[in-house]
């Protein structure tokens, strides 16, 4: 983190501030842990602050402290548009374009507040104070070295470093991903002594599934893996009438891409998800395969080098042209 941007906030937050957190649509285990986790921490430093994200997220992640105060633009426009228009400090968490907040994304540029990004994406867009490092494991990694820069790591409690576990929990795979470092287990360790429960963090997030959840899963591993072995890739699809057929919820397919990623020989998974009128697809793969390079030149989207998400109009046409492509890749 650059000195002279540090410097900047510091100076930013020497005074109460009307302050707005958002992240990206359709938010996960980092976005919402990173988000509630600073929440939190300037609520304790005397800010007035609002929690703002485009739209619902998975029911697993709504134990969070702060969770409450979320409010979500699709469902209370009228009050995010409000809130953000009267903002002095947006802090954007957890995406490098304002194009990931969807129609908030508007609504959020349109505002004169001071924008300040903390994020570890590639390419990240122009902010007026940024905090940017791909090579970092989590946006709640980079929360937790920000606080410690502007000299507050005693402000961190217990709910405090909840948010942060979870949102490094969640964004590395237990921490299993390449992106983990030993300063990833030190603030880990930091955070347990903070009296984190990990074991709770982990049953709520990984052992709470619904039934219709394991359906959904069953049904996928067996019906709707397809492998192509060739390619050494493995797609998924999902039509909005069998998400139906499932009852599916917010956070019922999370992780199920990883499960086609793990077949023996395979290096790209993709899952294509057909819901509310569009496709949303998820990328994974292993090593050197740039799925966040395939994702941003042929489905509008992007990522990290081994995760990434895009889009597409329909599952028909987003299949075949992954599989034309897919070979560049591996």
């Amino acid at each position: 983190m650059k000195n002279d941007q540090i410097v900047k906030l510091k100076s930013l937050l020497k005074t109460k501030r009307n302050i707005v957190i958002t992240t990206h649509r359709s938010p996960d285990g980092d976005a919402i842990g990173s988000s509630l986790a600073l929440y939190n921490y300037l609520i304790m430093k005397g800010h007035f602050v609002n929690v703002i994200t485009p739209n619902d997220y998975p029911l697993f992640l709504h134990w969070l402290k702060g969770d409450e105060k979320v409010i979500q633009f699709e469902n209370d426009n009228k009050i995010a548009k409000s809130l953000t228009d009267n903002a002095e400090i947006i802090f954007c968490l957890d995406f490098n374009n304002l194009s990931r907040l969807d129609s908030y994304g508007h609504c959020l540029s349109q505002s004169k507040s001071i924008k300040v990004l903390i994020d570890h994406h590639e390419d990240p867009a122009n902010f007026d104070i940024m905090f940017s490092n791909s090579s970092v494991s989590s946006t709640a990694e980079l929360i937790f070295k920000l606080i410690d820069k502007l000299g507050d790591l005693d402000c961190i409690n217990t709910d405090i470093a909840e948010c942060l576990y979870v949102g490094i929990m969640t964004d590395t795979g237990n921490f299993r991903f390449p992106s983990v470092t030993f300063q990833t287990h030190e603030i880990v360790s930091f955070l347990l002594k903070k009296n984190v429960d990990h074991s709770k963090a982990y049953d709520l997030i990984y052992d709470n599934n619904s039934e219709n959840r394991l359906k959904l899963l069953g049904y996928c591993l067996n019906k709707k893996i397809e492998v192509l072995s060739n390619y050494k890739a493995a797609i998924i699809t999902l039509t909005n009438d069998e998400l139906d057929k499932f009852h599916y919820q917010k956070g019922d397919t999370e992780g199920i891409v990883n499960y086609a990623l793990s077949l023996k020989g395979i290096f790209v998974a993709a899952l294509f998800i057909e819901y509310n009128g569009i496709v949303k697809i998820s990328f994974r793969s292993k090593g050197d395969i740039f799925v966040n390079d395939l994702a941003k030149k042929y489905f509008n989207g992007g990522g990290h080098i081994n995760a990434a998400g895009g889009i597409c109009k329909n599952i028909e046409d987003g299949v075949k042209i992954f599989k034309n492509v897919v070979k560049n890749y591996v």
